[in-house]
């Protein structure tokens, strides 16, 4: 099944992309690498016979895979064009989750963490004001 899919795979790569590299991945699937639109897509085998799990994700800063954004399971009976439309799809919904999605690690911010300086922030100055005008007054009394 693995050499039959990268026989598949290497069709498919060249209906989508001029450049591109096909390998085999760990799972015994084909992953078909864009380095110039900076996607992979994975071809897989699926549960029934003569049928393809296909994935698509991004490729990361480095060359390092991101999880898959878009999966579906397709028949393998159709030729290469109409799985190329199937994973330029997949493609098109991947790249709208990416420009919809909030970035990682940046999640919407609540009032009280927009506000600059703080309670306890505005403790402390004027603590430290304080401690400044008793020194000013001691030393201008001559007791210091």
């Amino acid at each position: 099944m693995s050499v039959y899919l990268r026989g598949i795979a290497s069709e498919l790569a060249g209906v989508l992309w001029r450049e591109h590299t096909v390998y085999r991945d760990r799972e015994g699937g084909v992953v078909i690498r864009g380095e110039h639109v900076r996607r992979w897509i994975s071809l897989a085998p699926a549960g029934g016979p003569g049928q393809v799990r296909v994935r698509v994700g991004r490729i990361l800063e480095g060359g390092t895979t991101a999880p898959a954004r878009a999966e579906a399971v397709a028949s393998l009976s159709v030729g290469p064009a109409e799985l190329a439309t199937v994973c330029r799809r997949l493609l098109a919904e991947a790249s709208v989750d990416a420009t919809t999605a909030p970035p990682p690690g940046r999640g919407r911010r609540t009032p009280r963490q927009d506000r600059h300086t703080g309670s306890s922030s505005w403790l402390v100055v004027l603590a430290v004001a304080g401690a400044i005008v008793g020194i000013y007054l001691a030393r201008a009394s001559g007791t210091l």
